[in-house]
């Protein structure tokens, strides 16, 4: 990869014009497809928002789900919207892609089993959850497909915005043109990517090219913003009694992106529009 890239770079090897709308997602789909919510400040909001508490081992053992992995959008595929009263939101997040992660990894190995880094919009339908939550089996209906970036990067990419089992940028999100918010992603991700790959790995092991998700990068600062929309709405609810953020419906368009100190953009932008079937 380093080869090809230095080579496209120079001009010694001819690239092709990229076009965005035809671009799948880095991976056409995964073996895995598992999402932590390893901020905590998160949690905390939409737990809130369904008038539900945040678990006694809050902070010392992680929250994961296992995602559907047969179909992976692409970052301009469109958010099709089936009910708009099943409460439609995004979620941005960040993601490691594994290579052959083996059962029992430790903390201080797991983050070598990291191959690529890139972005995630995890697809909610918020009012689906409380109902299917009572059933104490997890996420299913209230998850739909989930999209990614359109390009995934080795973490050398990153240099060192990649420190610790984090990156130390902010992810930006925006909804019909207005900024949603530019929240960090490193400082406050209470459980790092190394936290989440032990945790997950305790009982078995996994296979390369693997999705692990962050869960919704969150801050506690209300001034940096928002990566989903329960959370704007937790915090109206909070200040005034009322939430007056809608949930997203036909016709929005939601863009979520990540660019380093130079204003590039790393993993490229994902925009989608929401449609009706």
């Amino acid at each position: 990869l380093h080869t090809i890239a230095a080579e496209l770079d120079s001009g010694k090897v001819k690239g092709e014009p990229v076009d965005p709308t035809q671009l799948h997602a880095p991976l056409p789909r995964a073996y895995e497809w598992v999402d932590g919510s390893a901020y905590i400040n998160h949690i905390v909001l939409v737990r809130k928002a369904r008038g539900a508490e945040p678990p006694e081992t809050l902070e010392t053992d992680p929250l994961v789900y296992q995602g559907g992995s047969g179909v992976l959008l692409g970052p301009r595929e469109d958010i099709v919207l089936p009910n708009p009263e099943w409460g439609l939101d995004y979620e941005g997040e960040v993601c490691v892609i594994l290579g052959d992660t083996p059962r029992g990894v430790s903390k201080d190995e797991a983050l070598s089993h990291v191959k690529l880094l890139t972005l995630a919009n995890d697809i909610t339908y918020r009012n689906r959850i409380p109902a299917e939550l009572k059933k104490g089996f997890g996420f299913f209906t209230s998850k739909p497909a989930t999209a990614f970036g359109m390009v995934a990067v080795t973490p050398d990419e990153l240099g060192d915005d990649w420190q610790d089992g984090r990156i130390h940028l902010p992810l930006e999100s925006t909804l019909n043109g207005a900024r949603q918010g530019a929240p960090e992603a490193g400082p406050e991700m209470h459980f790092s990517f190394a936290d989440l790959i032990a945790h997950i790995t305790q009982t078995r092991s996994f296979t390369a090219g693997t999705i692990l998700g962050s869960g919704t990068v969150s801050n506690q600062d209300e001034n940096m913003g928002v990566s989903c929309l329960a959370e704007r709405r937790m915090r109206e609810i909070i200040d005034g009694g009322t939430p007056t953020t809608e949930f997203l419906k036909v016709g929005d368009s939601v863009i979520v992106e990540m660019k380093n100190s130079s204003g590039q953009s790393i993993f490229g932008s994902i925009e989608q529009k929401v449609v009706a079937p």
